[in-house]
């Protein structure tokens, strides 16, 4: 088998070829990790697939959990932006202590309330990786609000005529 390897010019199977070979010519280059013999001859069939990370781990696969307010903290965002963003900290009913962020302008949530928190991380707060939900238990929903309304609790305006 190594020395097919060797007449094809393909070189070791274990790392990417980057020369030229006299059957594919100078420009091709081989995109893919060949399989070793002791890959193949091992007792599983095929490789270890990667496991998967779960990037929610403190909802325990649910898809919303209920806390309990314990702090509410002002955090400022990584490098290129600059704000004031609004976050809290929960110890959920699993036991489990998360800071999650507040979505929209202003709130009205103090130590000891009760919110539903979601999964879904905040790009420029480094480790939040969960939403509170706006409209349900003690947060209120935006009263203002006129698009996006179902992201922020709020209800359909009724024109009177």
């Amino acid at each position: 088998m190594m020395e097919l390897v060797d007449m094809l010019g393909l070189g070791s199977s274990s790392f990417r070829s980057r020369g030229s070979s006299p059957l594919f010519g100078k420009n091709f280059k081989i995109n893919f990790y060949m399989v070793t013999l002791n890959q193949l001859c091992k007792k599983q069939k095929s490789r270890k697939k990667k496991k998967k990370l779960n990037k929610v781990p403190a909802l325990s696969q649910c898809p919303q959990k209920k806390g309990i307010c314990s702090k509410l903290v002002l955090r400022t965002p990584k490098k290129p932006n600059s704000a004031l963003r609004k976050i809290v900290k929960l110890r959920l009913t699993n036991d489990k202590m998360v800071y999650a962020y507040i979505p929209g302008e202003g709130h009205n949530l103090q130590a000891y309330s009760t919110v539903i928190i979601r999964g879904g991380r905040v790009k420029d707060l480094p480790g939040i990786k969960y939403h509170l939900v706006r409209g349900k238990l003690d947060f209120a929903g935006l009263p203002s609000r006129r698009t996006s309304r179902s992201k922020y609790g709020t209800k359909k305006v009724k024109k009177y005529v």
